[in-house]
């Protein structure tokens, strides 16, 4: 891969999808609907999440949970090189009843950046059978090196540790959540949440990292990229998701993902 790319590999996992950067692209603050886990190959990276500050450098894990507001940036002028699977919450949700034999909680990446040799190496092999060229189902070592990787850097939480927004603004959120290509003007949000628009305004970025227009427009572009993945044209993809045009989700595409929409799809 040269420098500067970002590639999206054939995954042999089904809910998982693997990525590639040699960049020095630097990502605002955005999240994402999955679970991340990658491997920092070359160069560093210094970023923010709800986690808190972090820098990463090679062999060092790099996580996301899903919801979790994060940015990243090189550190230095050569950039850096990762690559990273990115895990539908189904996914790990079917892992997590593996690995916890049915015990009640939740599971997410505990820290951000996890130094473990083992991890790191674990990483490595999974990453290569998943993306090996290959038909057909994934191979039993594939779901084999998943597990166990998992079972090693998710940490189990009780239910009751997981912190959730007031009422007032899950009722706000829901109503982005449930349509986000919808129009909705902060007076709707006031409206949904019993608040007036200030405290909507307030109240949400402190509960979720950011604004109800940044929150919907993740949501949104979340929506087109699973468009995308399943085969929409690029200019359906956008009408469908809410965005004024396709140059406008190609825009925001681009900041959160590093990789224009058209490059995405040829991918697939």
């Amino acid at each position: 891969m040269a420098r500067g790319e970002f590639a999206r590999r054939p995954c042999a996992l089904p809910g998982v999808e693997a990525i590639e950067a040699d960049t020095r692209h630097a990502f605002a603050r955005h999240t994402h609907e999955h679970f991340g886990i990658g491997l920092i190959a070359r160069g560093a990276q210094k970023s923010h999440s709800g986690r808190g500050p972090v820098e990463a450098g090679p062999g060092d894990i790099i996580t996301v949970n899903p919801g979790e507001v994060h940015d990243g940036a090189p550190i230095g002028e050569a950039g850096r090189r990762w690559a990273i699977l990115y895990l539908d919450p189904g996914v790990v949700a079917g892992a997590v009843a593996d690995i916890g034999a049915g015990r009640p909680g939740w599971r997410e990446f505990g820290q951000p950046v996890i130094r473990d040799r083992a991890a790191a190496d674990g990483f490595r092999r999974l990453y290569a059978a998943a993306t090996a060229p290959r038909p057909g189902a994934p191979t039993p070592a594939a779901e084999s090196l998943l597990l166990a990787l998992l079972a090693r850097t998710l940490e189990l939480r009780p239910a009751g540790q997981r912190g959730a927004p007031p009422a007032a603004i899950a009722r706000a959120r829901a109503l982005i959540d449930d349509d986000p290509a919808a129009a909705l003007s902060l007076a709707d949000l006031a409206h949904a949440s019993g608040l007036s628009r200030f405290q909507v305004l307030r109240a949400f970025a402190r509960a979720t990292g950011l604004t109800p227009h940044a929150y919907q427009l993740q949501r949104r572009i979340g929506l087109a990229r699973r468009l995308i993945a399943g085969g929409a044209a690029l200019s359906e993809a956008a009408a469908a998701s809410g965005f004024a045009d396709q140059s406008h989700m190609t825009r925001v595409f681009v900041r959160q993902y590093g990789i224009t929409p058209g490059s995405y799809a040829g991918a697939r």
